[in-house]
């Protein structure tokens, strides 16, 4: 074969092996590709592996088939109740249109940045409907499902499906913060001075009530004292009119020995009585005593 056959058939293999190369691609598990001739969408590509296209004409546009993560920056929303929130929002989505997506915003960069203002506006007008409390109950997840409808909505329009939307943090502003803890702290310090109150009032009824008891129940041992007293006395006195009664000398006897006790202990006590006084009637040296005789 002469030289100049030889130079062709290199120069041939070469371009061979230029437009084989051209013409095939390989598409990975994790990508999903668009094919396209001249500017124009031609077909799309999910499946994985070795795949063939018109060489020069045709080129591909590669787009991740994983789910990707849009992190805007926090932003300070007024809620219904005019409390104000820094709220830090995250999201989750995934390709799911790869023509429509590179027709609308052609890149994931574009796409991050159309997302983060979708979902900033869409946060801060369902939240702009809600207080602080529904922020912090049980109904965040309806209200964290309702952002997610409307993001999802919005993002179908550029080929993305919203896997997942979610508040990172929602926290008060610092001045808002202290304000609501000094709030917080007065309206303690209310309810405790209430219960305070509520308790020493509680106490003073019940004080009130025990010393109503104490007192009748005070008059009522008393008045049933005097009754006993007073029956004691009387079956005293009538003991003593029966004694004296049957032996009137004895009884004026045994009563003047009682007196005679009670007047006559040994103590320092000095008595001045006349000796022919009714109180010695019973001292024989003094008279005749009906019952001692003459001593």
């Amino acid at each position: 074969m002469s030289r100049a056959k030889q130079i062709v058939l290199g120069i041939v293999v070469i371009v061979i092996g230029i437009v084989l190369f051209d013409s095939m691609f390989t598409v990975h598990q994790t990508q999903q590709v668009l094919v396209l001739q001249l500017g124009q969408y031609k077909r799309t590509i999910t499946e994985p592996g070795l795949k063939f296209k018109m060489p020069f004409m045709q080129n591909i546009v590669t787009f991740e088939r994983r789910v990707l993560e849009v992190d805007p920056p926090s932003e300070q929303i007024i809620l219904s109740d005019q409390k104000r929130l820094d709220v830090d929002v995250y999201l989750r989505y995934r390709i799911s249109n790869p023509l429509k997506f590179f027709q609308s915003v052609r890149n994931e960069r574009t796409a991050a940045l159309r997302l983060g203002s979708v979902v900033t506006s869409t946060v801060r007008r369902v939240l702009g409907n809600v207080t602080l409390l529904t922020v912090l109950s049980e109904e965040r997840d309806k209200v964290m499902s309702d952002i997610h409808a409307e993001v999802n909505a919005a993002a179908q329009q550029l080929g993305i499906e919203i896997v997942d939307v979610r508040i990172r943090r929602a926290d008060l502003p610092e001045q808002a913060a202290q304000a609501v803890f000094a709030r917080m702290r007065s309206e303690r310090e209310r309810e405790a001075r209430e219960a305070r109150a509520q308790g020493f009032e509680k106490g003073q009824r019940i004080r009130a009530a025990a010393d109503r008891e104490k007192t009748v129940l005070l008059a009522e041992a008393e008045k049933e004292s005097e009754i006993l007293r007073g029956a004691g006395d009387k079956l005293s006195y009538r003991i003593a009119a029966e004694a004296y009664s049957m032996d009137p000398e004895f009884y004026g006897f045994y009563r003047s020995m009682q007196a005679y006790r009670k007047a006559l202990q040994a103590d320092d006590t000095t008595m001045v009585l006349s000796p022919d006084s009714e109180f010695f009637r019973y001292f024989g040296s003094f008279g005749k005593s009906p019952l001692l005789g003459k001593k």
